[in-house]
């Protein structure tokens, strides 16, 4: 988009914004309520003192007999201290008082040690910019919900927002910026695990890549979300199948006094969020969002249609003072089609050929139970999950005609869950244990046309066909269970933990034995004074093969890869933590991780840890659990809450990701960027003015080059360049550069607030790279591929003229957008 469009917009809503405040009244009060709880047991805290801090004079209540508290204070950004004597003080940044919803914002106090009088009395130490404790005592971050909400670039999109957390990487390098892969720490997108108030979410994009779990564009509605949580090691054991992260998103209750919500409108599309009462006992939260993209690439006149809802609920009702019940659920329908644009290019003809249209729809619903006991509570999660994918691809777009059909996928994920786990403390040991069990179902119709079979004059096949057509229908079960427990010493200076889980199945051929997926974990952390802490860990964590790796058949319709072993990684982490004061926090860590077993693909010799950074499937094919792999790094972060109406965030991230095939050979995957930068920097301008400004910088991502004879040859039949896998990620791509910015203006009315904003992604408009895309040149006219003797293109493209597109050029994507609270 050219720079005329953008500085319009910017004029625009500078005019805009610029008009006197006068005609608005500014004195407006907002409400911020909430709940105070003991963090280990879940019981409601009475009489906490709750104040806002910096108010003069001071503004401050004490929760009641339910540990509830209630404030009015003048719209505006708050920092919030809780504190209770015998209990560790939190303070909470960075929270908003709006006139049109009210804020929930909510406590969770740790007590503190017992000292005896012939002790030496440790200082408390300022924990409130920490995210630490003693089961994950590093490699975790935390965002809350206005640094997700303000987030320049992130589009309201949580995929796009948790990219300025040290550690996390995208695939930026590899499709212009635009996929929300997300790489921790050198892993696989797939890696990652996503928990929603205890209940799983195995996809959180719309437009997932089956197996791998990016997409363009993120599900999850940030109205809801009151923090989200990142561990990138030291995983408690409660947490099956991560080997590279594990993200809590902590969604917020709904409003018990009152009805309300918003509306988003963006540049891509229409958001409606509500929250209301149902009785006393009982809230509700829901959500639906609508997309309007494909109206606009039609205005723009690109090739893609790209066309989305998603939708989420929340329901909690407190069956009594000690239970609580949540009901939640999210969804979403997706479909990518395409049109033929005014004027083709060699890059819309690219786009047109090369990616198959996407017909998805997926949910995830549950029910939530918590019941307090004496010294701590345990947690019930019955769930169900649900993934639709069906892909189409046709030969020179011939849509509908089945002997040119080149790719047709029709697939579901489904997996019934229970969760059980049990959470204690006695004195100083804290323990947790539990059960997992699922019932899987996954059904899966391929047919891919890998090659076409091709003859030279004299009829001698010179080229094989290739094509994988097959159908399967699978169930079986896993189950697993854990048990963690930890303790201090010292004075509470050293902090121990170690967790034990294993987990099986009914499916593959060692499935069932306990000894395979054994997986112990330990963490140490020991607070050298108030400020300074070291810590480390290692553990050994496993993941099941994909769904698409299980329910592969050969040309015999044999199950081949029964025999596939559960994924392992060990992590060795140690890691440096500075507090100098309550809102500042800095970190710095060493890791390094070791893979095996990783699936290898038989047919190309490759890992699959270098696939699935693009749209459709990875997978349906033939593999054998002989991979290995390392990445190991350091990384360096630096946060600062809200001080001074200034917060920030940094990070830089170095990691090698290697991992090899066939060959034993370790070489550099396709998430080896190896460097990461990261900025958030945000400016509370007083009057209801906010900036926000984000930088990102990548490494460029490795890449393997064409093959050129066999991508000339195949490419009328595939629409896309074949690679050549002898030089596997032998080349790099440039730099990844994005410089995105925020402007918000809000008005506070009676009971209602307007907020306008301006976000312009790549505001300075950095070339963005992605892979090179191989297609044949265009005639004159453009009506057709120029060919080297004026004949009609050859179908084995020897008379075609090919080229390849570097596919890096600047973007920059201007929105202007609104939110209305009411």
């Amino acid at each position: 988009m050219k720079y005329n469009h953008s500085l319009l917009l910017v004029f625009l809503f500078v005019v805009y914004c610029c008009l006197p405040n006068s005609l608005i009244a500014q004195d407006r009060v907002g409400i911020i309520k909430g709940k105070v709880k003991d963090k280990q047991t879940q019981e409601a805290l009475i009489g906490v003192t709750i104040q806002v801090l910096g108010s003069d004079p001071v503004i401050g209540t004490v929760t009641d007999i339910d540990g509830s508290f209630r404030l009015e204070i003048p719209v505006g950004s708050y920092n919030i201290k809780a504190s209770y004597i015998g209990y560790e003080s939190e303070t909470k940044f960075n929270v908003t008082s709006s006139s049109g919803n009210v804020y929930t914002l909510n406590f969770e106090l740790m007590e503190e040690s017992t000292q005896t009088d012939d002790i030496e009395i440790v200082a408390e130490r300022n924990r409130s910019a920490s995210v630490a404790n003693i089961v994950t005592p590093l490699s975790v971050q935390r965002l809350t919900q206005e640094e997700i909400k303000r987030n320049p670039g992130g589009n309201f999109d949580i995929s796009r927002v948790v990219q300025v957390l040290p550690g996390v990487g995208s695939t930026g390098g590899s499709v212009g910026g635009f996929r929300n892969d997300i790489i921790i720490r050198g892993g696989a997108p797939n890696e990652n695990v996503y928990f929603i108030d205890g209940i799983e979410i195995p996809v959180i994009n719309h437009f997932a890549t089956q197996g791998s779990a990016g997409g363009p564009t993120g599900i999850l509605n940030v109205s809801f979300i009151e923090d989200v949580t990142l561990s990138s090691s030291a995983f408690d054991a409660r947490y099956d199948n991560a080997l590279a992260s594990v993200f809590e998103f902590k969604q917020i209750e709904g409003n018990s006094e009152r009805f309300q919500g918003n509306v988003r409108l963006s540049g891509t599309e229409l958001a409606v969020t509500a929250e209301t009462p149902i009785g006393e006992r009982t809230t509700a939260l829901f959500s639906a969002r609508r997309s309007y993209l494909q109206l606009l690439f039609s205005v723009l006149d690109l090739p893609i249609r790209p066309n989305y809802w998603d939708f989420q609920y929340k329901i909690t009702h407190q069956l009594n003072e000690k239970t609580t019940i949540t009901a939640l659920g999210v969804g979403a329908i997706d479909e990518f089609t395409f049109a033929e644009p005014r004027n083709a290019t060699p890059e819309t003809e690219y786009v047109l050929r090369s990616n198959p249209s996407i017909n998805q729809w997926n949910y995830t619903t549950g029910f939530a139970l918590k019941r307090l006991v004496k010294n701590g509570f345990i947690n019930v999660a019955l769930s169900r999950n649900m993934f639709d994918n069906r892909l189409d691809q046709f030969e020179d777009r011939r849509e509908g005609e089945e002997e040119f059909r080149r790719l047709g996928i029709e697939s579901q994920e489904i997996e019934n869950k229970l969760r059980i786990d049990v959470n204690k403390f006695a004195g100083k040991w804290k323990y947790a244990y539990g059960l997992v069990g699922q019932y899987v179902k996954f059904n899966n119709s391929v047919f891919n046309r890998l090659r076409r079979e091709q003859r030279d004059d004299n009829g001698t096949i010179i080229q094989p066909a290739i094509v994988v057509d097959y159908e399967s229908n699978i169930d079986f079960f896993r189950y697993g269970a854990f048990g963690q427990v930890s303790r201090t010493f010292l004075q509470d200076r050293f902090g121990v933990s170690f967790g034990l889980r294993t987990d099986m199945n009914s499916f593959t051929t060692d499935g069932n034995n306990p000894l395979e997926t054994l997986s112990p974990r330990l963490s140490l952390s020991y607070l050298l004074t108030d400020k300074w802490s070291v810590s480390g860990s290692i553990g050994q964590y496993y993941k099941i093969p994909i769904y698409t790796v299980l329910g592969f058949r050969n040309e015999a319709g044999e199950l081949v890869n029964r025999d596939s072993r559960y994924i392992q990684s060990t992590h060795y982490v140690a890691g440096l933590e500075f507090l100098p004061r309550e809102s500042t926090r800095f970190t710095l860590e060493g890791y390094y991780k070791s893979y095996s077993r990783y699936p290898i693909s038989v047919r190309d010799g490759i890992s699959l840890a270098n696939q699935g950074g693009d749209f459709g499937a990875i997978g349906n094919e033939a593999v054998v659990s002989e991979g290995d792999g390392e990445v190991y790094g350091f990384e360096f972060a630096f946060q600062q809450k809200l001080t001074k109406d200034i917060y920030a965030v940094f990070s830089y991230t170095f990691a090698r990701s290697l991992f090899s095939g066939l060959d034993g050979n370790l070489i550099p995957s396709a998430w080896d960027s190896r460097h990461f930068v990261s900025g958030l920097f945000g400016w509370k301008m007083g009057r209801g003015w906010e900036m926000g400004l984000r930088y990102r910088f990548a490494g460029g991502a490795p890449f393997t080059p064409f093959d050129l004879e066999a991508s000339q040859r195949n490419y009328l039949s595939l629409g896309t360049g074949l690679l050549d896998f002898d030089r596997l990620n032998s080349q790099r791509l440039g730099n990844f550069n994005q410089f995105d910015f925020r402007i918000d203006k809000k008005w506070n009315f009676n009971k209602i607030a307007f907020n306008l904003f301006l976000d312009i992604t790549n505001a300075f408009a950095f070339a963005t790279p992605a892979f090179p895309q191989y297609t044949f040149e265009r005639n004159e006219d453009n009506t057709g591929f120029r060919t080297t003797d004026g004949n009609p293109v050859r179908f084995d493209g020897s008379n075609a003229v090919p080229t390849i597109l570097e596919n890096n050029d600047p973007i920059a994507v201007p929105t202007i957008g609104f939110i209305v609270e009411f």
